[in-house]
Formats: C-alpha cells, structure tokens, sequence
C-alpha cells in the first residue's frame, strides 16, 4: 500500500476521531438524561431556532442584495485609481477577527460611539446604542458584503473579453449589457454566494454574543455557550447542538450542490482590458455606489484603529496578563498551523495517489472521502464540537485542563478547507510532472516529499501556515467553553475585558489581535502570489 494512502487514512481518522468524540459525548449525555433532553424542547429553543433563520435571512439580503451593485459598478469601471486599493481593503474583513470587528462596529455606533451624538440628534433622543438585531445585522453585511462582492467581481471578470468587445461594437448601453452580460454571470453565481453568506451568519457566534444584546437576540451557538457555562445545562446544550448539526448539515448540502466555494477566494483575476460606454448619470452613480460601500467597510476599521490608539497601550504592553495571553495566542496559532498542513498534505498525497491508481476508473469512496473529508467540519461548527467534547470530559476530570489540546486540535482542523484550497493544486502539478519519474527510481516516502515535493509546496504551504495561524489567532469559539484563568488568549482576555467594562483596554488589544491578524493574512497574500 502506498504510504501516501496509509497518511490519508490516519488523517482521516483523526477528523473522525474528533467529530465522532462531540457527538459520542451528546449520545452520553442523552443516555443518562433521557427525559431532560426531551424536556427541553419547549417555546424558548423554538424561538431561538426562529432568531437563529430570521438573522440569517436578513443578513443575506442586505449582503448580497447590494454586493450585486456595487460589484457591477467595479466591473464597469476596471481601471479607475484607487480600485486596486478598493479591492485589497475588501479583502481585511476576510482576515479580521470577528471580535475585533465587532469592538469597531460597537466604536462607531455604540452608545459612546463616533456617530453617537449625529444618532441622538437625527433619532431625537439619546442614542441608546447598536445593540441587538440591528447590531447583528451591522456586523454581519460588514463581513458578508465584501466577500460577496468579490465574489460576484470574480464571476463578472470571467466573461469572456470578446464578447465585451462585441456588446460595444453593437452599442450595447448600461441596461443592454446588464441583462445580456452582466446578469447571466452574476445569476449563475447567486445560489452558492447566497448559500455561503447564509450559512456564515446562522454559524455567526462571537458577533451575536457581542452585539446581541440580550434574550431576544441570542442564536443558537450562543444559547450553546450560554446552557454550558454559565447554566451547566447539558440537556439544553445536547438538543440546541443537534438542532444545529442539523442545519448546518442541511446547508452544507445544499451549498454543495448549487456548487458554492466554502472559503471564498481572496484574490481575484486581473480585470480584462476592454471598452464600456457610460453616460454621465450612470458613472455618478457607480462612483456613488462605491464610495457608500467604501465608507461602510472602511468606518469600522478605522474607528478600531482609533478606539485603539487612545487606550493606554504601553501599560497593556507591559501587563503580564497580555504576554501571557499573546505567547498562549501565538503558539497554539503555531501548533494548530503545523496540525492543519500536515493532515491537509495527508489528505491532498492521499487524493491524488488514489487518483493515479484507480486510472479511469469511477471513483472509490476512500477517493471521495480524501478529497471531501476536510468539507466535514463545516458541517459541525466548532463550538459545537467544543460543546460535545465539553460534555465528553466532564466524565474524565477537569475539563479546562483539557483546553491547549482541544484549542489546537479544533482550530487546525477547521482551518483545513482553506489550507487544502493552497496546497491541492501544486501538489497535484508536481505530481504530474514527476510521478512517473519517482516510481522508476522507486522514491517514496520522506525522500520524495524531501527532494521532490516540498520544492512545489514550499510557497503554497507558507500561504497554508499563515492562514490557518491567523483563523486560530483570532477565533473565540472553542476557547470561550474551555478557557479559564490558567488558559487564555487574546481573544478570550478581550471578551474578559469587555465583561468588566474595561473598553479601553478592550479597544487596545483588538487593535493589537487585528494587527497580528492582519500581518499574517498579508504574508499569506504576499507569498500565494508568488509564483513557484
């Protein structure tokens, strides 16, 4: 057996091994508590499955309604100045931690917010704050409409240029091209961007227990948190759980068939040169268009730059409290970047080696397994695989002693889709070139991934480590079940921060968390467009 395959299968096991492990711990659970869980099924989970769909919904339209305007006005103008700039700023929500995000929306428009006294003076009365479904909806259309508008720029960009040339040879206007050009791509694109954007705000965590602002705005991976550790409630927590696997499995496979992309691509082509006709009215309105959806996507960042400056960021330099924090953040970003590009590397060789072996034969399902086994932590959020294996443990001892492990483990393996979407596609070239090359001089193993692979990886997995480094550096989820005094990271202290209405101090370190965040995701950017 190919040692290859041997990886794929001890990679799979382990992904396996972590799923089954939450789900083992919800059977316990169940087992012993047969009637609570039934009990637990009463108006109030109804309610929060009911929030949990309508947030969702709302967040979708509002992202991608005017996502599909504002990527027109992009495509109409492919080569204004500062649209290169416009598109890089796009991409910051894509690698800023919600949290970090929501202390900017909250900056802007909470009650002590930049816009608070302009929102008490148009409301005529004090501006109580942002909070609630409004504050949701906020946050959610600051991450989602950037990524939906690259998104529906990338599927514009992939017409053909000739028939551009063609629509203006015919004297096609602005109305002609949208209903002939524009909208077929952009309608092909719909379903998957829709299906993406939804299922991040029904997996929304850290913005709603943020912004929700209460009982009445509290989704379902919040009231997961809220059952375990605040009301020790494990029979809540088992049915809100498997009300959510639920649904995000059946989102999952309803995205997969429309054919949606669950990372979302951070670059994008380069525009094609070619000749659109504007009239005046419709270039004022494209220019308008842009600059609203500039100001929307760039307010929040630069009221956490400046929330963050004005705290006191040489005495949190110095706290104790913060290094220990930042070293915690920073090495389980290290080891749970290390985890994830070894098992994505098993699972990439594993897929291709059975690819080469089978010929032009159908598909195994191992085949099948390696090639999508990375897509099944979607369908389980990682704070309800936290939530499982919080259950799980509680039998073994304490469970917080369990953190650095859980942290790692489930960081690294949820940051496997992106690191697989940097590596498959050199991994599969290199093989092309030297497969059979390899097998004649019999290199397998450590020697052909030294001398023969690694040379084709090397910037592709740097991209790999610098991603997934940053998705652990600033994720909430798993760390806010099993984080204590002894076990924190930055984006835990900050929550602990704002719990005790230190803001300033809060404002400091997500400034400090959206730096860190930010240098990563530009390594990553910088070193995925290299060419190997």
């Amino acid at each position: 057996m190919d040692r290859r395959t041997t990886a794929g299968r001890l990679a799979l096991t382990a992904i396996g091994l972590l799923i089954g492990g939450a789900f083992i711990g919800l059977a316990v659970e169940a087992a012993r508590q047969g009637s609570g869980v039934l009990d637990a099924f009463d108006a109030w989970l109804l309610r929060i499955a009911r929030f949990t769909f309508w947030q969702a919904l709302l967040s979708t339209l509002l992202s991608v309604l005017p996502a599909i305007l504002l990527a027109r006005a992009l495509a109409r103008h492919p080569a204004f100045p500062g649209r290169a700039f416009i598109l890089r700023l796009f991409a910051v929500p894509l690698a800023l931690p919600a949290i970090v995000a929501a202390l900017g929306v909250l900056a802007l428009y909470g009650r002590a917010g930049f816009f608070a006294p302009f929102l008490s003076v148009a409301f005529n009365e004090h501006w109580p704050g942002i909070y609630g479904l409004s504050g949701i909806l906020v946050a959610h259309v600051f991450f989602n409409l950037p990524l939906a508008t690259r998104l529906f720029l990338n599927a514009l960009e992939s017409v053909p240029a000739d028939q551009w040339r063609l629509a203006t040879q015919l004297g096609m206007g602005a109305r002609a091209s949208f209903r002939f050009l524009e909208w077929p791509a952009m309608r092909a694109a719909l379903p998957g961007i829709a299906g993406l954007v939804f299922m991040l705000c029904v997996t929304s965590f850290t913005i709603v227990l943020l912004l929700g602002g209460g009982p009445r705005a509290t989704t379902l991976e919040v009231a997961i948190y809220q059952a375990l550790r605040f009301d020790f409630d494990p029979a809540r927590a088992l049915v809100l759980t498997l009300i959510q696997v639920a649904l995000a499995g059946s989102i999952v496979l309803a995205m997969s068939r429309l054919g949606a992309s669950f990372s979302g691509d951070a670059n994008l082509p380069v525009a094609p040169r070619r000749i659109v006709w504007h009239t005046p009215a419709e270039t004022g309105l494209n220019a308008t268009l842009i600059l609203i959806g500039l100001f929307f996507v760039a307010g929040p960042m630069g009221a956490t730059v400046i929330a963050g400056l004005r705290a006191d960021l040489g005495r949190l330099a110095t706290e104790s409290a913060v290094f220990s924090a930042t070293t915690t953040s920073l090495v389980f970003a290290g080891l749970s970047s290390l985890l994830c590009l070894i098992l994505s590397l098993a699972l990439v060789a594993a897929r291709r080696a059975l690819e080469m072996k089978r010929g032009a034969l159908p598909a195994t399902l191992l085949e099948r397994a390696t090639d999508s086994g990375a897509a099944m932590v979607l369908i389980v959020p990682p704070l309800v695989i936290g939530a499982g294996w919080f259950i799980l443990l509680r039998h073994v001892g304490n469970v917080f002693a369990f953190a650095p492990v859980m942290v790692v483990t489930v960081n690294a393996v949820m940051a496997m889709p992106f690191a697989i979407r940097a590596i498959r596609p050199a991994y599969d070239a290199a093989s092309a070139r030297h497969e059979r090359l390899c097998l004649s001089l019999g290199i397998t193993g450590w020697s052909r991934l030294r001398l023969v692979d690694w040379p084709a990886l090397k910037r592709p997995a740097a991209t790999a480590l610098a991603f997934a480094a940053a998705l652990s550096l600033g994720d909430l989820g798993v760390i806010a079940l099993f984080g204590s005094d002894q076990v924190q990271t930055l984006p835990y202290l900050l929550l602990q921060r704002m719990g005790s209405y230190r803001t300033a101090d809060a404002a400091g370190l997500a400034l400090f968390l959206g730096l860190l965040c930010l240098a990563l995701m530009f390594i990553a950017d910088r070193l995925g467009r290299e060419k190997t």
